[in-house]
C-alpha cells in the first residue's frame, strides 16, 4: 500500500485532482485509493473532513500536467511530483462546529455525508 503524505488538491469537473510527492512509477495504470482532507480551528475546535474513495490514474497529458503544476502547490519537484486524477465513487463529509443552542447539540455533532 502506498501512503501519501502531504498532499494538495483541486476538485474540477467532478474529478478530484492530487499533487502528492510520490514518483509517479509507483502508481502505475489505474489504482484504488482512498484521499483524505480536512481543517480543524485550533482554537475553535470546529473545521471539516472529507473522504473520497474510487480509481486513480497518474495524469500524463502534458498541458494538463502543466495547468495543476500551477494550480497547485508542490512539496516536491522532479521525479517525486506526483499529479493524481481520483474518480470518487464514495464521498463522506463531517462538519465540527459548536451548537450555539445547547437543544441542538446532537443536529451539530451529526455526521453529514453525500
Amino acid at each position: 500500500m502506498t501512503v501519501v503524505r502531504p498532499a494538495s488538491h483541486v476538485l474540477e469537473y467532478g474529478r478530484l485532482i492530487v499533487r502528492a510527492p510520490v514518483p509517479a512509477a509507483a502508481l502505475a495504470g489505474r489504482v484504488a485509493v482512498t484521499y483524505h482532507a480536512d481543517h480543524i480551528d485550533p482554537t475553535t475546535g470546529t473545521g471539516w473532513a472529507v473522504t473520497a474513495s474510487g480509481l486513480a490514474e497518474v495524469v500524463t497529458q502534458e498541458d494538463e500536467a502543466a495547468h495543476y503544476r500551477r494550480t497547485l502547490v508542490g512539496w516536491s519537484h522532479g521525479p517525486h511530483d506526483a499529479l493524481l486524477r481520483i474518480h470518487p465513487q464514495t464521498v463522506d463529509g463531517h462538519r465540527f462546529a459548536h451548537a450555539t443552542d445547547p437543544a441542538q447539540a446532537p443536529d451539530a455533532r451529526r455526521p453529514t455525508s453525500r
